[in-house]
């Protein structure tokens, strides 16, 4: 056996491994580039979930802007107050703690209440249906239900109810905003947490019309402007909206609305009466 034939190969096979491995190692020196200890520090108490909510294409992305100076410690809606706080402590600066907001659907035109152009048979995608005649409903604002906003959710927070009517779940939601984003109706709005009385109606057409249509829409009769004790609701394009920081949950326009078209979670009502 020719040992020269088998020792040269591999001394040769060696030595080019060093020789790479040295190449690379310069390499990585040469050309590596720096990261920020506090990039690394926000990212290690950010939640990971990397669901865009905060307007960056990850939490990597998010925790290197905050290090710059480029996005404010509040920026996650997945990690919430605590997860701000911890941001900006790495960071030096005071973090304000806000409301919590969910995600909540202003519509509670279902198949029952709300009237139906035509019987949709097609994808079962609100966006492809909304491109046909803008749905099935009567109302062009109404909730269509079928789904696109359930499969853009990352946190399993909505669902599709009887009446093909979508809820979504607030102990679940975490603002990240993607149903939000993906509604071919804006249907879908951030309402804060602890809020009990919300206008379940998107509608901006006139009163007449929407009584024609659903019989759970707002009618533009401005009773529930005129009953709140605390100036907390306005009107306009046939509208009623909530002011949040005015209301007190106090449920008056809830029982003054003639139509329902105000929901208001009377269990909760109750609870805090009892306390």
């Amino acid at each position: 056996m020719n040992i020269q034939a088998v020792v040269y190969p591999i001394l040769g096979l060696g030595g080019m491994g060093l020789l790479f491995g040295a190449g690379l190692a310069y390499a990585s020196q040469k050309f590596s580039v720096e990261v920020d200890p506090k990039a690394i520090a926000i990212r290690d108490v950010l939640p990971g979930a990397n669901c865009g909510g905060c307007a960056y294409p990850g939490c990597d992305s998010f925790a290197k802007a905050v290090a710059k100076g480029e996005a404010p410690v509040t920026g996650c809606p997945v990690g919430g107050n605590e997860c701000a706080m911890a941001v900006a402590e790495i960071m030096g600066v005071e973090a304000t703690e806000g409301v919590k907001k969910v995600a909540k659907v202003i519509c509670n035109g279902d198949t029952v209440k709300c009237k139906e152009k035509f019987e949709y048979e097609g994808i079962e995608d609100c966006v492809a249906a909304s491109m046909i005649a803008g749905g099935s409903k009567s109302c062009q604002y109404g909730c269509l239900g079928l789904g696109t906003c359930v499969r853009a959710c990352p946190f399993d927070a909505i669902e599709i109810i009887d009446g093909r009517l979508v809820r979504i779940i607030p102990e679940k939601c975490t603002a990240c905003g993607k149903c939000i984003e993906v509604c071919p109706k804006s249907v879908i709005d951030m309402v804060p947490y602890q809020q009990d009385v919300v206008i379940a109606c998107n509608n901006k057409e006139t009163g007449k019309v929407v009584r024609q249509k659903c019989s759970v829409g707002c009618i533009a009769c401005k009773i529930c402007v005129k009953a709140c004790p605390y100036d907390a609701i306005d009107f306009e394009n046939n509208l009623a909206f909530i002011d949040y920081e005015k209301c007190t949950n106090c449920f008056v326009c809830v029982e003054k609305c003639p139509t329902n078209a105000i929901e208001g979670n009377f269990e909760r009502r109750e609870k805090r009466r009892e306390q």
